[in-house]
């Protein structure tokens, strides 16, 4: 079966969704965050299987969340290095750790936590507003089109 795309939807959430939206995808990016960089490194850890994983590691790629970095030319070997776009993409993945720690699992927590290397403390992720730091919940936002787009306008994915 084929998947819907939403990649040319005018959400950032359903575009987001577009490229994360398989299983494996941030899980090979939690991975590439815990120093991971060679696909047997990967797939080691993951157990997932081989022409899955190389079709994620391309779309990463594709995606300019990884790059490829070669590291032996005969035979040719490859690394894969977060980009800037890739570092960025923590924040998604922290925001997913915050939810699933505080719901998926019973009142003791999960088994891993985040630690702070300078502190050595447990770090418990947080969406705030980059300019005033405050808490970003879903009651105090709404979502609004741009000034700029015309409001008779239908964007594909519009409701």
């Amino acid at each position: 079966m084929r998947r819907t795309r939403f990649d040319d939807w005018p959400c950032p959430i359903a575009r987001t969704t577009d490229l994360i939206g398989d299983w494996w995808t941030p899980l090979v990016m939690r991975e590439a965050f815990a120093g991971r960089h060679r696909f047997e490194d990967f797939q080691r850890a993951l157990k997932v299987p081989r022409a899955v994983l190389a079709r994620r590691l391309d779309r990463l790629v594709e995606e300019g969340l990884l790059k490829k970095v070669s590291y032996e030319e005969h035979p040719p070997r490859f690394e894969y290095r977060l980009t800037d776009k890739g570092k960025a993409f923590w924040d998604v993945l922290a925001a997913m750790w915050r939810w699933g720690s505080d719901w998926l699992w019973g009142e003791n927590g999960p088994p891993v936590i985040l630690i702070d290397h300078e502190t050595g403390r447990e770090v418990r992720p947080l969406v705030v507003d980059e300019t005033t730091g405050t808490r970003l919940t879903g009651r105090r936002l709404r979502m609004a089109r741009k000034p700029h787009v015309r409001p008779d306008t239908k964007v594909q994915g519009e409701v």
